[in-house]
């Protein structure tokens, strides 16, 4: 049985929902999560592969490797993955922030933010994002992601929303890669066609899906909720691919995290498969 890890937020639904319409191997086991959850599976070999937070790869590189052209990026604005704030981040110095425990990459990603490229260190902790809270324990910012960040946007709650993709866009000029599809080591030692064959249904999947993106909008929109169109322009600003410019954005990233003594230094070059 291969164990395939998935995302179970609509940004992967252009992926997901063709794959759970359509792929019905019987020794394919698909485990949905959240990101940070399935990188713990993955690392714990609770997982053969899957779309996992960037930093997991960055963080532990010789046990896997990462599927080419697949990944879930922005170039510019991501729509999910915001610093929802009581005041400006230049004001964030030494102030509270919340952050979600479900995705690993996003927390390195305002980390960075935050302290490079706006010069404040403030005080960061974990918790739920939609946890019930007395009114004197309310941070000053609340980092989420994915289905809550969707609902935190519509609920606007928060005067300052800062999109985390859109402020990485114009420090760098590089796209932002969330998440990649990777692979342990010694799984694709020992089942190297598997992973082939895995890996061609996903890349099938994602040109299905993104060309029934009116349908799987329609299909997904109710969870939020939002309205279709809401949804359509979310949908449309996320990618999916890892070309180039993409392992561009992933290499500055993982400088980052290896200057800041937050990831293997091993982490490049990157090791993909397969090579293209």
């Amino acid at each position: 049985m291969t164990r395939i890890g998935m995302v179970n937020y609509i940004n992967t639904a252009p992926i997901y929902e063709i794959w759970k319409e359509q792929v019905h191997e019987a020794d394919w086991q698909v485990i949905e999560a959240p990101p940070a959850s399935l990188n713990r599976m993955l690392a714990a070999n609770e997982l053969d592969l899957g779309f996992v937070s960037s930093y997991e790869y960055a963080a532990r590189p010789e046990r896997y490797r990462i599927l080419a052209d697949l990944s879930i990026s922005a170039t510019g604005p991501v729509g999910s993955v915001f610093l929802f704030s009581t005041a400006a981040p230049e004001e964030l110095d030494g102030r509270s922030v919340l952050m979600t425990g479900q995705s690993d990459t996003s927390v390195s990603l305002v980390k960075i933010v935050l302290e490079e490229f706006y010069s404040v260190k403030p005080t960061y902790y974990r918790g739920e994002v939609f946890a019930d809270r007395q009114a004197e324990e309310e941070p000053a910012a609340i980092l989420a992601i994915g289905d809550e960040a969707l609902r935190l946007r519509y609920e606007n709650r928060y005067p300052v929303q800062l999109d985390l993709a859109e402020v990485w866009y114009k420090q760098t000029a590089l796209p932002f890669v969330f998440a990649v599809f990777a692979v342990r080591e010694e799984y694709l030692q020992q089942e190297p066609d598997q992973v082939r064959r895995i890996h061609q249904t996903l890349l099938d999947c994602r040109t299905n899906g993104l060309a029934r993106l009116p349908e799987i909008c329609d299909r997904v929109a109710r969870r939020i909720p939002m309205d279709c169109a809401a949804c359509s322009s979310y949908l449309h600003a996320m990618e999916y691919d890892l070309q180039p410019i993409k392992q561009q954005g992933l290499q500055r990233f993982f400088t980052l995290l290896i200057e800041r003594g937050e990831a293997d230094r091993h982490a490049l070059p990157m090791k993909i498969f397969p090579e293209l």
